[in-house]
């Protein structure tokens, strides 16, 4: 029998084929709309964005770099979602990281762009400016043969040419006071410590004060090592100043707050769609538990810093002194791409022990939620705490009876109000016309040699005083600068001129264990917080 030819066959293949890639086609179209439909199971909802991002790349009457395209509109996005939650572009990727990471990579000196030219404050012990001789005072007019000198020159420019990975070199050229010709110096960048403790000292025989700027990767170490430092001198109160502390890493927060409290009481617990409750409980372990705390806040307190001054006020173990905190109850994670860009997403809500949340409310846009600061200078919230108004479902109380509340920042135990003393008017006018700082650095960069003499901050502490021809110059400079200064002399706002002036002097040159301590004694939240803690 003979098998019939492939030709008598073919016009049916040739129908199948056919058949089945119009099915296909058919499906893949079904498929496509699927994608569009929101009522169906396979809609995409992100393809509209992928599709107008490309239409516009492909259409747009100018030329549009994808890349910039992209930072955009995921800077927007994220915007639309709460304040907190941001895009970090590549150029910025360090900046925002560093001061988190306790360390950068650069040429370890203080600076400050002073009248149109980048001085030098202090150079960090052992750094590579040191170790070639750069010195406090020094003048740094050009970098890698750039002028940078007398053209304007922003820190955050100065920071982008000092910094650099480690091991790499950055010529500068230096006018030190005294010698006519510039000074060349080639620097091998290297790897710089940064500290989020600012300073630590005892302010009398039995009280300790530690001052945190922000809560970086190595915070919780550096507080334990100054903690035990001042328990060695005695130490059995403590001052824990974390005012203008912005935050940073949760975990550091909840590591401080563990010094503090006694085994298995709360800390603080978080909370988000896609982040399971988690509670953070104290281990027992802490190295104050007992004796006596103060914790200073005020409206610039946030996140990290409200999470501390929360979980000591839930649990009735310390007393909270200042004013209302910023109100930050969100946290980011942060996910970093190849080009070194990132995001940093809010995925959870804290809570303090009682069960609060303590963010403010950011639902009128990102421009109201920090303009609300300014509000509480105007609505007289900074003067009395009688104008702050919580709402009885956001009232909270504590195991020891106290009541607390939700919804907007830390309430303080006890409030301390923006000074409004007219006493203190010409204090006032004199910093806000910025004359305090400048003269101290004049003065210090024209008596560097004579203030070497003292041979550390606690000498210069005891030993520096502003007398009456420093102020009585002081008086004449800022009287040319046009404050209003009075024929007759004004006690309480000389006081405070006084101990500003020598701060900040002290500051110049050895830093902050010069500055606090000067300062402190006409603190008022400080003088509060010694007075509460010597009340038996």
């Amino acid at each position: 029998m003979r098998r019939p030819r492939l030709s008598v066959y073919f016009p049916l293949i040739l129908a199948i084929v056919l058949i089945t890639g119009i099915f296909i086609g058919l499906q893949f179209r079904q498929n496509e709309l699927a994608r569009w439909n929101p009522f169906s199971s396979h809609y995409d909802p992100y393809r509209k964005i992928r599709e107008i991002l490309k239409y516009a790349e492909e259409n747009y009457v100018d030329e549009i770099q994808p890349d910039t395209l992209t930072e955009r509109t995921v800077f927007t996005l994220l915007q639309s979602l709460d304040p907190h939650s941001i895009y970090i572009t590549a150029r910025e990727f360090n900046e925002a990281n560093d001061p988190l990471q306790g360390k950068f990579e650069g040429i370890g000196v203080q600076f400050r762009v002073e009248k149109d030219t980048v001085v030098v404050i202090n150079t960090i012990s052992g750094g590579p400016a040191e170790k070639v001789g750069i010195r406090g005072g020094d003048r740094i007019v050009k970098v890698d043969r750039d002028m940078i000198a007398g053209v304007k020159i922003t820190n955050d420019d100065v920071m982008r040419k000092l910094k650099g990975p480690k091991g790499t070199t950055v010529d500068v050229s230096i006018y030190r006071r005294g010698i006519r010709e510039l000074l060349d110096f080639t620097i091998t960048r290297d790897i710089i410590p940064t500290f989020s403790l600012d300073v630590r000292y005892m302010i009398n025989r039995e009280t300790g004060y530690i001052k945190l700027g922000n809560f970086a990767a190595k915070t919780h170490e550096e507080f334990v090592k100054a903690m035990e430092e001042l328990k060695e001198q005695g130490m059995n109160r403590l001052i824990l100043d974390l005012r203008g502390n912005g935050g940073g890493y949760l975990q550091d927060a909840i590591q401080i707050a563990d010094e503090f409290l006694e085994e298995d009481k709360i800390i603080v617990y978080t909370e988000g769609k896609n982040r399971p409750k988690k509670i953070s409980f104290a281990t027992g372990d802490g190295l104050f538990e007992k004796e006596k705390l103060v914790i200073l806040i005020d409206e610039w307190s946030a996140s990290a810093s409200e999470i501390v001054a929360g979980a000591v006020q839930d649990n009735d173990r310390g007393t909270i002194i200042g004013r209302r905190s910023f109100g930050k109850g969100l946290v980011q994670e942060q996910l970093e791409f190849p080009d070194r860009s990132a995001v940093r997403l809010t995925v959870a809500r804290y809570h303090t022990p009682t069960g609060r949340c303590i963010q403010k409310p950011y639902n009128n846009g990102i421009d109201q939620y920090y303009s609300e600061l300014l509000g509480r200078f105007t609505n007289g919230e900074l003067e009395t705490p009688d104008s702050i108004h919580f709402l009885d479902s956001l009232k909270y109380t504590t195991p020891g009876g106290k009541t607390v509340y939700g919804g907007g920042g830390i309430m303080p135990d006890v409030f301390i109000p923006v000074e409004k003393n007219p006493e203190l008017n010409l204090y006032r006018e004199v910093l806000d016309k910025n004359l305090i700082y400048p003269y101290a650095f004049d003065y210090t960069d024209k008596y560097r040699k004579q203030l070497g003499k003292f041979r550390s901050a606690e000498e210069f502490n005891k030993g520096f005083f502003i007398d009456g021809s420093i102020l009585a110059d002081f008086m004449k400079y800022a009287r040319e600068k046009g404050a209003s200064i009075p024929s007759a002399g004004n006690q309480a706002s000389e006081k405070r001129i006084r101990a500003l002036l020598k701060a900040f002097i002290g500051r110049n040159i050895y830093d902050n264990p010069a500055f606090y301590p000067t300062l402190n004694e006409a603190d008022p939240a400080v003088i509060k917080a010694i007075e509460i803690l010597e009340n038996k």
